[in-house]
């Protein structure tokens, strides 16, 4: 029978531990004893690591106390009704707890649409009256007369024609090219008849046509062939008007040749009325 301590088990004790086991112990008590070992050396382990760990010292808190209790007072009866006072009061209405605040919604902002900037207009200055102004002189007004160059013999309408009178005066050529004899009035023409025919025309002048004298005294086909100032319608303004004018036709021994042409000469003169 081997040894004790030649067992395989015994190996994992120390030397010093091995020296002291008895020769007679049996395996199952060798290996109890080395099982108690092991504990016990894992046991120290755990409690050197934990008497390792180091936890810091707790601060305490130095608490300290006044005693503030009033001094008894003499009068009790004072206290009591100071105590009833304070029971009787009434106890305020409990707050109840505010419900979470709904969120705002949201307004959309204001545009602001700025406006067209507009002038203010002054007030009307108010005009001092004045002294009134001087009324101009009324313009003079036109004095229409008809003139007949050359002319002779009486108006008004004759028998024939006088026994001895002249030949009519022969003047120029007509358009046609016949002879252009000096006009004689069987009547002047008033001078509302004339002063009608003014709009266009720029007095003072003289306009002459030619016309071609018709049955009746009276005058056709008559035409512009000259006017003074050129350019101020006179002319046009005698020719508009000639409708009206009774004329004598020319004398030729004596007899009156009605178709033959006249001339005929209106002047306009202003004369300032009073």
């Amino acid at each position: 029978m081997s040894s004790p301590r030649s067992l395989p088990i015994a190996r994992l004790l120390p030397a010093w531990l091995r020296a002291r086991l008895p020769d007679n112990l049996s395996h199952r008590a060798i290996a109890l004893i080395v099982t108690a070992a092991i504990e016990l050396l894992i046991l120290l382990v755990l409690l050197s690591l934990g008497m390792g760990i180091s936890q810091p010292a707790s601060q305490g808190s130095v608490l300290s106390t006044f005693d503030t209790s009033a001094p008894q007072s003499d009068n009790p009866e004072a206290e009591e009704q100071t105590d009833s006072a304070d029971t009787d009061q009434p106890t305020p209405p409990t707050v109840p707890v505010e419900q979470a605040a709904l969120p705002t919604p949201l307004t959309p902002p204001t545009i602001v649409i700025p406006r067209e900037n507009t002038i203010p207009v002054p007030p009307p200055v108010p005009q001092q009256s004045s002294a009134p102004e001087p009324q101009p002189s009324p313009r003079p007004t036109s004095s229409i007369r008809a003139v007949i160059r050359n002319d002779g013999g009486s108006m008004g309408p004759p028998g024939g024609a006088p026994r001895g009178s002249p030949d009519s005066e022969i003047v120029g050529r007509a358009p046609d090219g016949s002879p252009l004899y000096a006009a004689q009035w069987y009547r002047e023409p008033y001078p509302s008849e004339l002063s009608g025919y003014l709009s266009t025309a720029r007095p003072p002048g003289w306009g002459l046509i030619a016309c071609k004298t018709a049955p009746q005294w009276r005058v056709e086909d008559c035409q512009i062939i000259g006017e003074s100032p050129q350019g101020s319608n006179i002319g046009r303004s005698v020719l508009a008007a000639s409708w009206q004018f009774l004329v004598r036709p020319p004398r030729i021994d004596g007899e009156y040749q009605v178709g033959s042409w006249v001339r005929i000469r209106i002047d306009y003169s202003r004369v300032a009325s009073r």
